[in-house]
């Protein structure tokens, strides 16, 4: 339903949940930029051939709300993605054939993407294997403009369900099918791209960004960085996460990073996680990267500029797109964060633990430790190296 703005109530109101004073379809900042997403992946374990990832935001102050699922599977690249007017009731999480069911909060959530014209459907369920965990408030400010502010949990999980690719069904079972989800929400770029100003002459911000979430046997880990141009950090965090939402988490200490790029661009072929925690020994985890979904290619994340995360597409647009993975440019690849399906071995105490799950990457921009002076440096390029140092 489009909303009504001579009435600014909705259904929620009814709720004692409002945080400013305010009907709650009105947020407490007027920034253009707030926004208020979902995210899931959702592979299987045992075979990580495939691996899909859905999102789905609400953008209050644009006016818009959006979706869309991107899947790869060997050499392909299926994007389905919609948008249409927000509406009044903020608990109405559809857009056109996607929805969000909220089953049991912080618990259990459905997926859907109904069956249509295009390649890809499901209706899947996520049910959760550890608690919802709140993540370091993520911030950064560029020429006294707030560009991040923004909260976000994680949280792992099984899936139930099923996945229909090209008209084949593949059922979904929660013994082998694993996945993550967040939710974040907060102030970050998006929509139409705004004027630069000042920013055209004194330069963008760079975007070194590594997240992790692993899935062992018996807990998860999650692991969070950003880093400036000359490597100090933004935001960090790695923590072990218990299944028994008595435990409190556990910090694991400073993780620091060690990737590798394949010559001549910013692809990382591989990479390692070290845990340095005052009083106990070094934890290392090794990441075997098996799949990576390239995130930013047709779903909104900024490098189309037609198709932007809160963009205003009209009434409601549903698209669908194709590529073959090696036809994706190796320059595009430079300004796209990096999905990977990964496998974890983590090594602490003279023991190895095996598990799945998120390699997030994004190395976009300069970065003085892997030896990248501007946006359009690789690892070729004035001698930069292909393996950084940790710090």
């Amino acid at each position: 339903m489009r909303a009504d703005y001579t009435n600014p109530l909705s259904p929620m109101d009814d709720y004692p949940i409002h945080q400013a004073a305010e009907p709650i379809r009105r947020v407490a900042t007027s920034d253009r930029n707030f926004y208020d997403r979902y995210y899931f992946n959702c592979y299987p374990s045992a075979d990580p051939d495939l691996f899909l990832i859905v999102g789905l935001g609400q953008y209050p102050n644009l006016g818009v709300t959006d979706a869309f699922a991107v899947l790869r599977r060997g050499n392909d690249h299926i994007v389905v993605r919609g948008s249409t007017a927000l509406g009044n009731d903020r608990a109405d999480t559809t857009v056109g054939p996607f929805r969000v069911e909220i089953l049991e909060g912080l618990t259990r959530l459905r997926v859907v993407l109904a069956p249509g014209e295009y390649d890809l459907s499901f209706s899947l369920t996520f049910d959760a294997t550890i608690p919802a965990t709140l993540e370091p408030r993520h911030f950064r400010r560029q020429l006294e403009r707030v560009t991040f502010d923004t909260s976000r949990f994680v949280q792992t999980g099984t899936w139930t369900g099923e996945l229909t690719i090209d008209g084949r069904r593949h059922p979904v079972t929660p013994d082998t099918w694993r996945g993550n989800r967040d939710r974040s929400w907060g102030v970050r770029p998006v929509g139409e791209a705004e004027p630069p100003g000042r920013r055209a002459v004194e330069g963008n911000s760079n975007f070194f960004w590594i997240y992790a979430v692993m899935q062992f046997e018996n807990y998860s880990i999650s692991v969070i960085l950003q880093e400036d141009e000359r490597g100090r950090r933004i935001v960090e965090e790695a923590v072990r996460i218990w299944p028994d939402p008595g435990i409190e988490p556990e910090w694991l200490g400073r993780p620091e990073h060690k990737l590798t790029f394949a010559p001549g661009t910013r692809d990382v072929t591989s990479a390692s996680l070290t845990f340095h925690r005052p009083g106990h020994g070094i934890a290392t985890v090794t990441c075997d990267l098996l799949l990576p979904n390239y995130i930013g290619i047709g779903t909104g994340y900024g490098l189309e500029s037609d198709w932007r995360h809160g963009m205003w597409q009209g009434e409601q647009v549903v698209e669908g797109l194709r590529k073959r993975v090696s036809e994706i440019e190796p320059g595009l690849r430079m300004f796209c964060p990096v999905d990977n399906l990964t496998r974890f071995h983590l090594s602490e105490g003279g023991e190895t633990a095996v598990g799945t799950g998120l390699l997030e990457v994004a190395a976009i921009g300069p970065h003085t430790p892997y030896g990248f002076d501007s946006f359009t440096d690789t690892a070729s390029d004035r001698g930069a190296p292909t393996e950084g140092m940790e710090q």
